[in-house]
């Protein structure tokens, strides 16, 4: 029912929004809108922090070996430019070992840029750099009648999470995004962490912290199903069709990877900052030598949960599904939790390959694996010595070893990094990828993968 009112009214809401956005169709969006889209459903995968090393440096803990992940084996591959308001220039990138650590992109920036296809300066929120809305294309895709969700290991309200929904001046005003992200976006399926009953251990605290949710206010209406929100399925009535079912529970989320759904979903697992990463005990020990928080799903959970929602629109599906605490360990060169994040994100990625499987196919589906920018700086030891070479390799130390590694930075870099591609719809890319840097080759740029989107999707 739902779902028949949104593709009904889809050529309205077109029309309307993008009015409202400040720009037209030209004659010949028009005629493109007539022809077949390439990708029915595109789900983007983000790994919050991610480089080529940390890629290495899990695949030697886990295997070790390089080349064993899913996505190391898909017919697309290429590097990413992840600066903000810039540029990145390949010859300087290699000439000096601290190039890479000027004026790095952040979260916000970097997700606004593939959202939008916009750069903006750091910490905005779906604007760009003077602060003017720009219109990202989930917007798009739900006006054209197609279902959209954002998930994340990190709070819903977070950097990336947010970047494909919101619009603000700066990623720090966490209440008001989750407000705008629950209450006037026509988003399906919101899922991440920010429980504002629940620590980074998944212990209940006597003094909720309400920040990530949007307020006490929205929380407690969410809780009771009261919460205003706009016409989301666009069918001009508010109604019980348009409002969330919150689920909480671990066993809630396992439940809902199957069967019957509700029409829209708000996931809030029941912890606060990230799912694993922020847990207490020694931070810095290797992978899963503090046990994991045993209250909470994984990111693969997750994403069934969000795709067993979002499948149920017959005109398809956009999905954005970030490992957000990569990046966080990163920040805080905690070696064995990074690899912890990256193994759990490429959990997700092989949830997502048998949901197509079994569910779809990549004639249409489209699924993009990469990340936002690296993190740390994350090299093999003595990089960047005067005596050593300017860089060196992740040391190889056997499965179920942390190999050897090094951390430069607890910021993000401008580093290239991996983007990894699978669909008849990913031979787009081949056309994008016209830049090229002498160690990582082919490279696009974070903004085009909006106009990629938009091009498969037939929205351009």
């Amino acid at each position: 029912m739902r779902r028949i009112a949104k593709k009904a009214t889809a050529a309205a809401l077109t029309s309307v929004l993008v009015l409202a956005a400040g720009s037209q169709l030209s004659a010949s969006a028009l005629e493109n809108k007539t022809k077949k889209p390439i990708a029915k459903n595109v789900i983007v995968m983000i790994s919050d922090g991610w480089g080529y090393n940390q890629i290495a440096a899990t695949d030697y803990y886990q295997y070790g070996k390089l080349g064993t992940q899913l996505y190391e084996s898909f017919p697309f591959q290429m590097g990413m430019s992840t600066y903000s308001v810039g540029s990145y220039d390949p010859t300087a990138a290699w000439d000096s070992f601290d190039y890479l650590k000027n004026r790095p992109t952040d979260s916000a920036a970097a997700a606004t840029a593939m959202s939008t296809g916009e750069k903006t300066y750091d910490a905005a929120i779906g604007v760009d750099d003077d602060g003017s809305v720009l219109r990202h294309i989930s917007e798009d895709l739900e006006a054209a009648g197609k279902a959209t969700g954002v998930v994340s290991s990190v709070e819903f309200s977070h950097a990336t999470p947010a970047g494909f929904v919101a619009h603000n001046a700066s990623r720090n005003n966490y209440s008001e995004i989750a407000n705008e992200m629950l209450k006037d976006s026509a988003t399906d399926v919101i899922i991440g962490a920010g429980n504002p009953y629940y620590n980074d251990n998944g212990d209940l605290m006597i003094t909720p912290n309400y920040r990530f949710v949007g307020g006490s206010a929205t929380w407690n209406a969410l809780v009771e199903g009261t919460l205003e929100v706009s016409d989301a399925n666009g069918d001009g009535i508010v109604d019980e069709l348009d409002k969330w079912t919150l689920i909480q529970e671990k066993e809630e989320f396992e439940a809902l990877q199957t069967g019957k759904t509700p029409s829209r979903l708000v996931g809030v697992p029941q912890v606060a900052t990230t799912l694993q990463q922020a847990r207490g005990g020694d931070r810095l020990a290797d992978p899963y030598a503090v046990p994991l928080n045993d209250n909470v799903p994984d990111l693969a959970t997750i994403t069934n949960v969000a795709l067993n929602v979002l499948d149920n629109d017959e005109d398809g599906f956009f999905l954005m599904i970030e490992g957000g605490a990569i990046d966080w360990a990163g920040h805080a060169n905690q070696k064995g939790r990074v690899i912890e994040e990256q193994m759990d994100f490429n959990k997700a990625v092989e949830a997502v390959n048998s949901w197509v499987r079994e569910n779809s196919n990549w004639g249409e589906t489209l699924l993009i694996v990469t990340g936002d920018h690296e993190t740390g700086y994350l090299t093999g030891p003595n990089s960047g010595t005067e005596s050593d070479p300017m860089w060196t390799s992740i040391v190889n130390n056997g499965a179920g070893v942390l190999p050897g590694m090094e951390w430069n930075s607890t910021d993000h870099t401008n580093s290239i990094i991996p983007l990894y591609a699978k669909g008849d719809a990913a031979r787009l890319l081949k056309s994008y990828a016209d830049e090229s840097d002498s160690v990582r080759g082919s490279y696009i740029d974070n903004t085009e993968i909006a106009e990629l989107i938009r091009q498969a999707m037939n929205i351009r």
